[in-house]
């Protein structure tokens, strides 16, 4: 028994001292990033930033990915995405890849940046539920192809409902999941309603994570300051038109108290944070960032503790 209790305090010091990923979602901009842009960063205590170089198909019926052009933004390109990580890298903040593109090419080069740039974290993919689902000998080779050019962890994002089926989480080094669980179906829930609607999910995330024993990762988590935020978090209907801020961080409130300082939690990236900071979020926006509105203080809080 005395040996039994002696490795449970070892174990769970061990990972609670691991520091947390106190993540921002970082959008990418048609301009290259300044020191200034990210002083609002370090003000909220965040630590890491994902960076999201972007793909897209023109057609169906011509499924090439189109990625790395000159058509794009600077920040959606492999010279953005380097310039972004350098910048955030002198500041002492640590970066998770996270390109917002699946395929075979797209994704080795820039397994190959985030290694050359030391990235500490490679997101693999995100929801991407049908196409792991049919292929999973695919993602389990694309995995082994990948650690052979990058040395850093490993996550996948998975949707809220789709992360208890993933077929690779034993070759990953996170469960990554986008949060966006329905946690309340109040018009404006209070910060015990969003505690208690955060318990169910609280034992799920818990059991997966010891099944895998791997850490889970909110690769992104946040709410829009919208009225029934908590209701279907995942919603991003740009016709609603109501703003509830006390919603919004009452949600994040009651996220950041029942699963942060879980032993099994590893952190996660709040959707979203834009560059220009001074310029977005704010009293009429309705939007997920918390840039310029209560909630920002809520994440700060959270991220200082």
């Amino acid at each position: 028994m005395l040996f039994y209790l002696l490795s449970f305090v070892f174990f769970g010091c061990a990972q609670m001292d691991e520091t947390s990923i106190n993540g921002v979602s970082f959008v990418a901009s048609p301009d290259s990033l300044q020191q200034i842009q990210i002083q609002p960063i370090k003000e909220i205590h965040a630590n890491y930033a994902a960076i999201m170089p972007f793909g897209f198909i023109r057609t169906l019926d011509h499924p090439e990915i189109i990625f790395d052009t000159d058509r794009q933004w600077f920040g959606e390109t492999s010279a953005g995405a380097s310039q972004y990580i350098e910048l955030l890298h002198k500041d002492g903040i640590e970066v998770m890849m996270k390109p917002q593109i699946w395929i075979w090419r797209g994704e080795l080069t820039y397994a190959k940046l985030a290694e050359t740039t030391q990235v500490k974290v490679f997101c693999i993919g995100t929801e991407l539920e049908q196409f792991v689902m049919q292929r999973p000998t695919y993602w389990k080779h694309l995995i082994a192809e990948i650690k052979k050019v990058y040395s850093g962890k490993l996550t996948y994002a998975a949707n809220w409902d789709e992360y208890k089926r993933v077929p690779f989480w034993d070759q990953l080094d996170y469960i990554g999941v986008d949060a966006y669980f329905p946690i309340s179906e109040a018009q404006t829930p209070s910060l015990e309603e969003s505690k208690a609607g955060w318990k169910p999910w609280k034992e799920e995330l818990k059991t997966v994570s010891e099944k895998f024993d791997k850490p889970i990762l909110f690769t992104e988590y946040g709410y829009r300051s919208v009225d029934f935020a908590g209701r279907e978090p995942w919603d991003s209907n740009h016709e609603l038109p109501s703003i509830n801020f006390e919603a919004q961080t009452n949600l994040l409130e009651g996220l950041y108290q029942e699963i942060w300082n879980e032993p099994w939690f590893a952190g996660g990236f709040i959707w979203k944070w834009f560059i220009a900071h001074g310029k977005v979020g704010g009293e009429k926006d309705n939007q997920f960032t918390p840039q310029n509105k209560p909630a920002q203080q809520s994440v700060k809080r959270a991220y200082k503790n």
